[in-house]
């Protein structure tokens, strides 16, 4: 979760003039993550605040404060915090396992490079309201509602059949390996 926001932030920065390495904006990157952990504190102790009575005075003023900056594009600043609203999930399937001789590649990752620039809901990726998430744990590992398959189990009647079924077909199987090797006297080996 974490490494995905960092490289968002790097493709951005990256893209910048200028900038040849990462190095040239390590600096930014530092000062971004600041920013957020300030306003996480802030928030924290504003609550705490708020609990016991008393009001906060936050350290930066409210235009230079993460949740009003830190806007999606398009969104009034003003008009809220910028908190995120939905969480978009996708889940990567490759069809095989990944491993230091098997990684994943740019085909793998090509229908989510595809649909991440919009964040669509298809059979891989969905989107869950922010207010649904547990406020508590923040656990964010969601079962995909698309790809959910109907298990059906059969009965054990149904098992129990298919044994004797298949028990059935092995013992005609050794009956007539039996009639080749001559009624199973001797050993052919």
């Amino acid at each position: 979760m974490f490494e995905q926001a960092l490289n968002n932030i790097d493709d951005v920065l990256w893209k910048d003039a200028g900038c040849t390495s990462e190095l040239d904006y390590t600096e930014q990157s530092s000062w971004l993550l600041f920013l957020k952990y300030l306003d996480a504190l802030e928030t924290d102790r504003a609550t705490a605040a708020a609990l016991n009575g008393k009001t906060y005075a936050h350290i930066l003023d409210k235009p230079y404060r993460w949740g009003t900056w830190a806007a999606p594009k398009g969104k009034d600043p003003s008009a809220g915090s910028g908190q995120a609203r939905k969480v978009w999930y996708y889940q990567l399937d490759p069809g095989r396992n990944l491993g230091k001789t098997n990684p994943l590649n740019d085909e793998d990752r090509a229908e989510f490079v595809k649909i991440q620039k919009t964040f669509a809901d298809s059979s891989k990726s969905w989107s869950v309201d922010a207010k649904d998430i547990d406020q508590t744990a923040f656990d964010l590992s969601v079962k995909n509602p698309n790809g959910a398959k109907t298990v059906t189990h059969r009965s054990p009647k149904e098992i129990m059949a298919e044994i004797a079924k298949l028990d059935a077909e092995s013992a005609k199987v050794l009956a007539k390996i039996k009639r080749l090797l001559g009624s199973g006297k001797g050993d052919p080996l």
